[in-house]
């Protein structure tokens, strides 16, 4: 059987994990949350923002790594375990086991998706990109939203983290496409994992 990974970016807030569960719901596709590989906050040498946080934004506090393994045993042996990551608590709280079952495509998704186009193609992995497409003021009301719901972190660092995110997407944006990543719309990209 041919399987396949497809990698989902975007910033955060533009539909990502949206886009994966009706992936899951709408064809033979297996979701994979990239956000569940970052590094505990208490890692020796994280990143750190002025405000005394790790940069959750900076690849260096996700392992790629165990990413790439994770999804080369699912595409070759069909199982694996995958950590599981509270982003409430910073940390890693377990981990679960996952199986392709009967889909024949993984449907990756997270802020890093960027940086596992390359290194995938590089490890043999059948690998597309797409990059969700959507307004910027959009994305920071949907992000805003879903942390304040979600209670990620404290409101005041949803405000600032929110406002550097939207400041940086159109450089996120250049920098996936220069990666090879497509752009598309939601509807364009629900149609590519429909066909």
């Amino acid at each position: 059987m041919n399987r396949s990974l497809l990698l989902i970016a975007g910033p955060s807030g533009s539909g990502k994990s949206r886009l994966t569960r009706l992936a899951a719901e709408a064809a033979s596709a297996l979701p994979f949350r990239l956000d569940d590989f970052y590094y505990d906050a208490s890692r020796p040498g994280m990143p750190m923002t002025p405000m005394g946080i790790p940069d959750w934004d900076r690849v260096e506090t996700w392992d790629l790594d165990l990413a790439l393994a994770s999804i080369g045993a699912l595409l070759t042996d069909g199982a694996c375990e995958v950590p599981t990551y509270d982003i409430s608590l910073s940390r890693r709280t377990g981990s679960r086991r996952i199986e392709m079952g009967d889909a024949t495509m993984i449907v990756a998704e997270g802020i890093f998706a960027i940086d596992a186009l390359r290194p995938a193609l590089a490890a043999g992995i059948d690998t597309e990109g797409l990059w969700l497409d959507r307004f910027r003021a959009a994305n920071f009301s949907r992000r805003l939203t879903r942390d304040l719901r979600e209670r990620r972190k404290t409101p005041t660092v949803l405000l600032r983290r929110g406002a550097a995110l939207y400041r940086g997407e159109p450089a996120l944006r250049r920098e996936a496409l220069a990666q090879g990543f497509r752009p598309v719309s939601m509807k364009a990209a629900l149609r590519r994992l429909t066909d």
